[in-house]
C-alpha cells in the first residue's frame, strides 16, 4: 500500500465537512489515503461543542507518507518509501523528510535519505537548515556558513545560542566562519554571551566561548546597537565570560550606541541578579582598569542599594567621596534594615575623612591602573592585604 501513496498530487485534495460523531469515527478509519494530494495526514482529538456536547474533529497537517516515516524513525518504511522513489526532497508543508529525521533525532533514517540524495542544504518553510544530525550532514556536503533566510543565521549562530559545544567546534573544524554576523550584526561569540542567562547553563556556555576565540573570534564585535560582548556578559552578570573576555582584552571601557559600558550594564540589572553575586563582576570590572562613574552621580548608584557589596566596592574605588543626606532616603527601609551594620557604617562617614589605610590602598591602586588585577597578587604581602588592594568587601566601611 506505501507504493500507491509515494507520488500522489493535488488533484486527489479532499475537503472534509463537520460529521457527526459516529460518522467522524468511521471516515478516519476507513478513508484511503489515495484521496490525500501529499497525504494529508489527521488525527481526531475532542473538543466541546457549544451545546455541550463531545464531539471528534480532524487536525489536519499537510505532509508525505515519506515525511511521516521519517519523523517516526520507521527507517524500514523510509527505504521502502525510497525504493518506489519518494521524493526526498519534498517540502509539502515547509518541512523535507530530512528536516523530520534531524528533528526526531533519527540518525538512521537522516543518513538512508542523504544517501539517496536528500539536499542537506534545503531550506525550512522558516528558513531554518537542519540543525541535528550535524555529522552526517556535514559528511553529506551540508555547508557550515549557509545562513536562514530572515535572520542570517548560520549553524555555528545556534549552536552558540544554544551552548552546543561539540557542535560549534564541528562547524569550526569544517570551516564556518568565527566572525559571520546575522542581520542584527552579531557574531556567534555575541549571541553566546547574550544568551548565558541561567547559572546552571554557564559551563556550557563558556566552554562555547573558548573555542571561538581559540578560532579567532574578535572579543570586541559590536552588534548593531555597538554592544561588544563584554556589554552582554555583563547584563546577564555572568562572572566567569567576563574575566574570559577581560583575559582575552576585551575593551573594559567599551561604549555602545546610548553611551552605556560594561560597568553601567552590571550595574542596572544587579538589583536583578542577586543570587549570582553581581558584586564579583563591578570587582572584576574596576580592577581592569574600568573607568568609575562620576562621583557627584554616585547617588544613583543606590539603586543597588539591596547588594550593599556594590557599594561598598565602588565607595571604595574612590580616595574620598562625599555622601548626601538624600541618600538615606532613597534607601528602602527594608533594605536598610536588613543591612543595618554596613549602612550605619557607610553613613558614619558622613562629613568624616577616610582613614591612611584607604588612603594608601587608593594610591597603589591609582598607581597600578588597569593592571591591578595581576601586578596586586604579586605582592610579596599577606594574602589579606592582597584582598583589601583588590576592593575585597567587608560588609563594613572603615
Amino acid at each position: 500500500k506505501l507504493s500507491c501513496v509515494k507520488n500522489l498530487t493535488s488533484s486527489d485534495f479532499f475537503t472534509h465537512e463537520k460529521l457527526g460523531c459516529q460518522e467522524s469515527l468511521s471516515c478516519a478509519v476507513t478513508t484511503s489515503p489515495s484521496f490525500s494530494p501529499l497525504s494529508l495526514s489527521l488525527s481526531l482529538s475532542l473538543s466541546l461543542c457549544p451545546t455541550g456536547l463531545w464531539t471528534l474533529e480532524y487536525k489536519r497537517e499537510l505532509t508525505t507518507p515519506l515525511c511521516i516515516t521519517a519523523r517516526n524513525g520507521h527507517t524500514a518504511c523510509v527505504r521502502h518509501l525510497l525504493f518506489w522513489r519518494a521524493d526526498p526532497n519534498m517540502t509539502p508543508g515547509g518541512q523535507s523528510a530530512l528536516h523530520e529525521a534531524c528533528k526526531g533525532g533519527h540518525t538512521d533514517c537522516t543518513e538512508l535519505l542523504l544517501e539517496h540524495r536528500a539536499n542537506p542544504n534545503l531550506l525550512s518553510e522558516e528558513g531554518l537548515g537542519c540543525a541535528r544530525c550535524a555529522k552526517l550532514l556535514v559528511k553529506y556536503g551540508a555547508m557550515v556558513d549557509l545562513p536562514t533566510e530572515e535572520t542570517q543565521e548560520t549553524p555555528l549562530h545556534i549552536a552558540a545560542k544554544h551552548g552546543l559545544c561539540d557542535h560549534a567546534l564541528l562547524y569550526l573544524r569544517y570551516g564556518a566562519s568565527a566572525d559571520r554576523k546575522n542581520s542584527r550584526k552579531e557574531t556567534a561569540l555575541s549571541v553566546t554571551c547574550g544568551q548565558a542567562k541561567e547559572q546552571e547553563e554557564q559551563g556550557s556556555y563558556l566552554q562555547v566561548c573558548r573555542l571561538l576565540v581559540m578560532y579567532g573570534a574578535d572579543v570586541n564585535t559590536t552588534d548593531e546597537e555597538e554592544k561588544s560582548p563584554l556589554h552582554k556578559a555583563c547584563k546577564n552578570a555572568s562572572h566567569g565570560l567576563v574575566q574570559f573576555l577581560l583575559q582575552n582584552k576585551a575593551d573594559v571601557n567599551a561604549i555602545d550606541y546610548n553611551g552605556a559600558s560594561p560597568l553601567s550594564c552590571i550595574l542596572q540589572t544587579a538589583a536583578f541578579k542577586q543570587q549570582w553575586r553581581p558584586h564579583l563582576t563591578v570587582q572584576t570590572l574596576l580592577n581592569h582598569g574600568s573607568q568609575k562613574i562620576w562621583p557627584m552621580a554616585f547617588g544613583k548608584v543606590q539603586s543597588c542599594a539591596s547588594v550593599p557589596e556594590i557599594i561598598e566596592i565602588l565607595f571604595n574605588s574612590y580616595s574620598q567621596v562625599p555622601i548626601s543626606e538624600q541618600w538615606r532616603e532613597a534607601i528602602p527601609e527594608e533594605i536598610f534594615q536588613m543591612h543595618l551594620p554596613f549602612y550605619e557604617s557607610f553613613f558614619m562617614l558622613t562629613c568624616t575623612p577616610r582613614c591612611l589605610q584607604h588612603l594608601c590602598r587608593f594610591t597603589i591602586r591609582n598607581q597600578f591602573g588597569s593592571k591591578c588585577h595581576y601586578l596586586i597578587p604579586s605582592l610579596p604581602v599577606p594574602k589579606p592585604l592582597q584582598n583589601y588592594l583588590l576592593l575585597e568587601p567587608k560588609g563594613i566601611l572603615l
